[in-house]
């Protein structure tokens, strides 16, 4: 039996993507294998893992870390009894550096398996691709993470096209013109069908906003070149919840 480090587990709404709103359980694993300028969460390993004491009540007890893959099985079985779930979103940090632990979890539940990835460890993707439903991928631009990622990208896509697969594209105030149009450009010569969210960025860490006009611009050229583009910001920020 596998285990890894959690951060936390709890029942929600998703705040994010193609099925924001949708109730799901979220299990948050540590580690990642980037560093993103805007990035909002704690993913650092500690000693004990916050599990929320009833689907969305808000407060939590602690487990110690790390857990076993049937340890976090039943958790989520616990929450999906409480409340009628869309599915169980492995986030992080980066979740697929656990891949083998997250195959693991999903043979013994159930529920449908919605990964939320920033789209870089493809061979580890394609070891647990059976067991994943909902694929929410990032493409990360040159100005988040200091590096192009613009050819791991195009192989974890074609990895994952036939899954219920949707992108996003967090937007900043910083983002040229040049990366925004190679990341449509990439979407678009993988399947010009794929779901794709511009994400308006919440400032954080010195990151600048988007504003308005420009936003409406970079979908208006999204657009040209694809017929599914949606503008979405982080909803969960906006009602408070986790």
């Amino acid at each position: 039996m596998s285990n890894a480090h959690v951060v936390e587990i709890f029942s929600s709404a998703q705040g994010e993507g193609k099925f924001v709103g949708c109730r799901q359980v979220f299990v948050r694993l540590a580690d990642c294998n980037l560093n993103c300028n805007f990035c909002d969460t704690n993913f650092t390993r500690t000693n004990f893992c916050r599990v929320e004491t009833s689907a969305g009540s808000m407060t939590f007890r602690d487990e110690k870390n790390p857990l076993d893959a049937k340890r976090v099985a039943a958790l989520i079985k616990t929450f999906c009894d409480e409340v009628p779930t869309h599915s169980v979103s492995f986030t992080g940090g980066e979740p697929l550096v656990h891949a083998d632990f997250i195959a693991e979890v999903a043979a013994l539940t159930d529920a449908k398996i919605f990964l939320e990835t920033n789209g870089t460890l493809v061979d580890e993707f394609k070891k647990i691709s059976a067991a994943v439903d909902f694929v929410s991928m990032d493409i990360k631009l040159p100005s988040v993470v200091g590096r192009d990622l613009f050819d791991v990208h195009e192989k974890f896509l074609r990895a994952a096209v036939d899954k219920d697969l949707c992108v996003k594209i967090v937007v900043t105030g910083s983002t040229t013109d040049e990366e925004f149009l190679s990341a449509i450009e990439l979407v678009a010569n993988v399947d010009e069908k794929i779901f794709v969210v511009l994400q308006p960025v919440t400032p954080v860490n010195n990151v600048p906003a988007v504003d308005a006009k420009k936003i409406l611009q970079r979908q208006a050229t999204a657009l040209r070149r694809l017929p599914n583009v949606r503008i979405i910001p982080q909803t969960h920020k906006s009602i408070d919840v986790l």
